[in-house]
């Protein structure tokens, strides 16, 4: 099992070079304004292998939209697969060919979206009184279980007019708000998140994470202890001077001038003048023995007898503990949790208020067999932002505090 790095949401995230009016596959999430709660649904279920989205009468007029309206404006688009959430939604856009709207003229994905929403609006204003034209009353919907691919053919839209000409959302060069009166609130938060499955097997990753998003769900609200981020708690004994002592011995002197410590100290989780650390996962793995993984490059030909050694320890009861950022680091990590066994990451970002890691991730978490360990604050980073050396060598250095133990451990 690959551990992948979650994904950082943004609502108006969108690429400076990427044409937005050509064909693509687009992975679309939608959030409910700010405060609504879950106007779309619950998550139902006994066990976590049927949990499933009980829609409300909101969520069902969206799904009704989603599979009828957007084909029906835009023929060259289609639904892949969607799931809607208590207060968002995922769906993945097949974009055959250039979007061209009702009127034959060049539109983007952002009209799309904001067409999309404007039909979904003037069914949630009909649904709670909002003093909106009338709407017919979308079909009932079974609850939602484990959405994945859609059928082919899907019946013709009856919600009227949703599609307007020329509204826009942040997309493609073009920027713009639909405007509501004071009486009409919109369903949903202004934006949207959209990300471009280009690589080979991350459309099938991203339709598994839509699949699974119930799942996820009825996890984190059955096992909190575990799958919900756990805040401070966890004191290093590391403080900012032997961080800085440490960066000082391992970086090249031009990278840890003072605005360069300054800045990552500014980002790092203090206490009582020494870093601490948040958690997502089960805590009780600190307290077994911890061995840090640290995979320098003048170590790089002794590289397979580091990760025998790594997993014979494993194998013995061992946690290896990593920030998982070199090649290597990654080989060995992947490798022992392959194998069944434990492993505490070291995340190169703090955890936003609301937290979803991969969920590859969540039920490693769930299973016990994975901690993940923030030293820092949240900050958004686009996917394609990288850290610093010193950055990374400050988490080399918490892999170490946490172990209470150097990493050229493996070599004696």
């Amino acid at each position: 099992m690959t551990i992948r790095k979650p994904t950082q949401h943004n609502m108006m995230r969108r690429s400076g070079t990427h044409d937005y009016s050509r064909p693509g596959i687009y992975h679309i999430t939608l959030h409910v304004e700010e405060g609504r709660g879950h106007l779309l649904g619950e998550v139902i279920g006994n066990t976590v292998d049927v949990a499933g989205v009980a829609l409300t009468s909101v969520g069902a007029a969206v799904e009704h939209e989603l599979l009828t309206a957007i084909t029906a404006h835009y023929p060259m688009i289609t639904v892949d697969a969607y799931v809607i959430m208590p207060e968002h939604l995922h769906f993945i856009l097949m974009v055959r060919d250039p979007i061209v709207n009702s009127r034959g003229r060049s539109a983007h994905l952002g009209q799309v979206i904001a067409g999309f929403k404007i039909g979904c609006n003037r069914a949630f204003w009909a649904i709670t009184g909002q003093n909106a034209p009338a709407v017919p009353a979308a079909p009932a919907a079974p609850a939602t279980k484990s959405p994945g691919t859609l059928p082919a053919a899907t019946a013709p839209s009856t919600v009227p007019g949703g599609f307007a000409a020329g509204a826009t959302e942040a997309a493609g060069g073009t920027k713009g708000k639909a405007r509501y009166s004071s009486n009409r609130l919109p369903l949903f938060a202004h934006g949207y998140c959209d990300v471009m499955p280009m690589e080979p097997g991350q459309l099938d990753q991203q339709r598994a994470y839509i699949r699974n998003n119930p799942k996820s769900r009825w996890l984190r609200a059955h096992d909190r202890a575990r799958l919900q981020p756990q805040r401070g708690g966890i004191d290093t004994a590391l403080t900012p001077a032997a961080l800085r002592g440490y960066l000082r011995r391992e970086c090249p002197s031009p990278l840890v001038a003072p605005d360069a410590l300054a800045a990552i100290e500014c980002r790092l989780l203090l206490a009582d003048g020494k870093v601490v650390c948040n958690t997502y996962g089960d805590r009780t793995l600190l307290q077994r023995r911890l061995l840090p993984v640290v995979c320098h490059r003048k170590d790089a030909a002794r590289h397979d007898e580091q990760k025998s050694r790594c997993l014979e320890e494993a194998a013995r009861g061992a946690v290896l503990v990593s920030p998982r950022i070199a090649k290597g680091e990654q080989t060995i990590i992947d490798e022992s949790v392959n194998r069944g066994y434990a492993a505490i990451i070291i995340a190169d970002n703090g955890f936003p208020p609301v937290y979803h890691p991969t969920t590859d991730r969540i039920a490693l978490c769930a299973e016990g067999r994975l901690l993940l360990v923030t030293p820092w604050q949240y900050e958004y980073r686009g996917k394609n932002e990288s850290v610093t050396v010193p950055f990374c060598k400050t988490m080399n250095c918490i892999s170490q505090a946490l172990c209470r133990l150097k990493d050229d451990w493996w070599q004696t």
